[in-house]
């Protein structure tokens, strides 16, 4: 045990650590790459997109916000099919006719079961999507894009199919961005 007892052992020890942490980051590396991430697309675009017009859709949804009023008012989410509604009127309350709406339902952690729906019928001054079957039960985004003429505005809510009555409303508002 020469080598330990002249000091002659530090430089291999710290090739060891150097050699250790680079194959460290190679199989983070490898082991991300793995990962079933998903990109985001809060509106319906990637988020490099989003980022590079940020401030145009800010100002199209202040735009849109000044002229009319859109909440999300379905009563309960049921797996087996229900009723997505929305209610679009004008600042004043007078329900909107001749609006354009596309709705992309997907789960948080997946696109597998990624929905994209158009044109909804326009019933009792609502918007409605009729008779939609979630795959599973849970927690689901709901992204809806609005057109009326030149103005557009997105609405994204996330909501949950658990959730009884008023209780799915109130949930779905409280995260809506």
């Amino acid at each position: 045990m020469k080598i330990l007892e002249s000091g002659k052992h530090w430089p291999y020890i710290i090739g060891i650590a150097i050699s250790c942490v680079f194959l460290l980051g190679v199989w983070t590396i490898i082991e991300t790459g793995k990962a079933d991430i998903q990109p985001s697309d809060d509106y319906m675009t990637k988020y490099q997109n989003a980022d590079e017009k940020a401030n145009d859709l800010i100002k199209s949804r202040i735009k849109f916000d000044k002229k009319y009023k859109l909440k999300y008012v379905t009563e309960q989410l049921k797996k087996e099919g229900c009723d997505v509604k929305y209610l679009l009127t004008s600042v004043d309350g007078v329900p909107v006719k001749n609006a354009n709406m596309i709705l992309v339902m997907s789960r948080p952690e997946v696109d597998t079961y990624t929905k994209t729906l158009k044109n909804p019928v326009f019933e009792n001054g609502e918007y409605v999507f009729k008779d939609i079957k979630f795959p599973k039960v849970g927690r689901w985004n709901f992204m809806l894009k609005v057109n009326v003429g030149k103005d557009s505005r997105f609405y994204n809510i996330k909501t949950d199919t658990r959730i009884k009555n008023d209780k799915s409303i109130q949930a779905a508002e409280a995260i809506t961005y």
